[in-house]
């Protein structure tokens, strides 16, 4: 396992650090809310949700839970789907003055990183962009902890439960950026397979693709072992580069994708399949937030901050939006074609735990392979078929390309060297695959 970060030289880093939070995981886990948040010290807490998401049976059992534990709490249901900076600060101002000791989210992505934010805001207010990462923001370090956050997903595929990033749409600039800091991240994750049995074909697709490219870009990301020392440890990054810890949840999250993710789209009452994914979301969510993503995400903050137009099914339809899911596996394919070269060996692994044959491929043709089988399960996923199913043609691609390269947080994990050429070639890759 470490064959593949020997040696070390000296100049580059040889240590990695692992920074876990507790995970509860199975069907019915959403009951024992309340014993966990009195675990925690809560006795008020802040609910965050969304509308949709607070009429499920599930989330009804978790909020008994609260008050069968004599926990008072107050709901904000008014998160946005794919959040900006303005909804991440109406979700603080609901925070403010309201007494809370302990925060619980009940939702997506979207849910957990407004809790995430509106925590953050709370505790240590600042001008919005003082903790925004760099080059669009400062990149302030958030001063300390914040206070207690359990978050309980209902889609499986952010991973946001066990990760330190909170992602938003800046909306003057129309660009996703995120705030960045151990202290975002969940003091528990309290994860339910129960909440995606109901989930639509689409949506399971879309979160489902975002576990598949968590996952393979952590295992093709950059090593630990070739990024610069870090010369304050307190100072070293939540993304540090894959390494032997990432490289095992990774592996085993693509795996499980492979044999299960298009029985749950193309199959709803498959709950084995259903619990398999949220699963694989779990590992592939630990695994990248310990190692980092890269291309095809940089790239996806493009897609989403900039797209018009476009309203998929099982999404609320007040605005257009690109889920975030969506926007990553439209440039996966692309991404993966030129990573290839840097690793093929590790790109073949990925293709042969989607379940392609890799007996006769050969260096050359790793990255292709990944892209292909890649392209098929899209198809069979009913994925839209590249950027321009999304609206977008090729007079957008220098405007996508400078949004993405803004994402130096991101590409600098990238195992081949980007820039805005590169960018505007995959893009263009990008538009359509079949």
């Amino acid at each position: 396992m470490f064959d593949s970060y020997l040696p070390f030289d000296g100049e580059h880093e040889s240590v990695f650090q692992v920074d876990p939070r507790p995970i509860k995981f199975g069907p019915g886990a959403a009951a024992e809310l309340g014993s966990d948040a009195n675990r925690l010290g809560m006795r008020r807490v802040a609910v965050f949700t969304d509308t949709r998401t607070h009429d499920l049976a599930a989330t009804d059992r978790a909020l008994a839970s609260l008050s069968a534990s004599a926990i008072d709490y107050d709901v904000f249901d008014e998160t946005r789907v794919e959040p900006t900076d303005r909804s991440f600060l109406a979700a603080a101002d609901f925070m403010n003055g309201g007494g809370f000791d302990g925060i619980v989210s009940i939702g997506g992505g979207s849910v957990i990183d407004t809790a995430k934010a509106a925590n953050l805001f709370c505790c240590h207010p600042g001008e919005f962009l003082d903790y925004v990462n760099p080059p669009i923001g400062a990149g302030r370090p958030v001063p300390g902890p914040l206070l207690p956050h359990i978050a309980c997903p209902t889609t499986a595929g952010t991973g946001s439960e066990s990760t330190a990033v909170a992602v938003f749409d800046l909306s003057e600039q129309h660009l996703k950026t995120g705030i960045s800091s151990r202290f975002l991240k969940p003091d528990l994750g309290l994860i339910d397979p129960e909440f995606t049995y109901d989930l639509p074909p689409l949506v399971t697709a879309s979160t489902g693709f975002d576990v598949l490219t968590h996952a393979i870009e952590s295992y093709t990301a950059i090593p630990y072992s070739q990024r610069n020392r870090t010369a304050d440890p307190a100072a070293r990054p939540p993304y540090q580069g894959a390494n032997p810890h990432s490289d095992a949840g990774s592996m085993e999250a693509i795996r499980l994708g492979g044999r299960y993710l298009l029985r749950a789209v193309n199959e709803p009452g498959d709950t084995e399949a259903r619990i398999a994914v949220m699963y694989a979301a779990t590992l592939a969510g630990i695994s990248f937030g310990n190692a980092g993503v890269h291309i095809p995400h940089a790239m996806s903050y493009s897609v989403a901050g900039k797209i018009e137009g476009y309203y998929p099914e099982g999404w609320p339809d007040d605005h257009s939006m690109c889920p975030h899911g969506l926007s990553v596996i439209v440039n996966a394919p692309a991404a993966f074609r030129l990573t290839g070269s840097s690793n093929p060996a590790r790109h073949r692994d990925v293709a042969e735990a989607l379940g392609a044959d890799v007996s006769n491929v050969d260096d050359t043709d790793a990255g292709e392979r990944l892209a292909s089988t890649l392209i098929d399960m899209m198809r069979a996923c009913g994925v839209p078929n590249g950027l321009s199913e999304l609206h977008y043609n090729d007079s957008h691609v220098a405007d996508l390309a400078e949004g993405a390269y803004k994402q130096q947080r991101l590409l600098k994990l990238s195992p081949v060297a980007i820039d805005l050429p590169v960018l505007e070639s995959l893009y263009r890759d990008a538009m359509r695959y079949w």
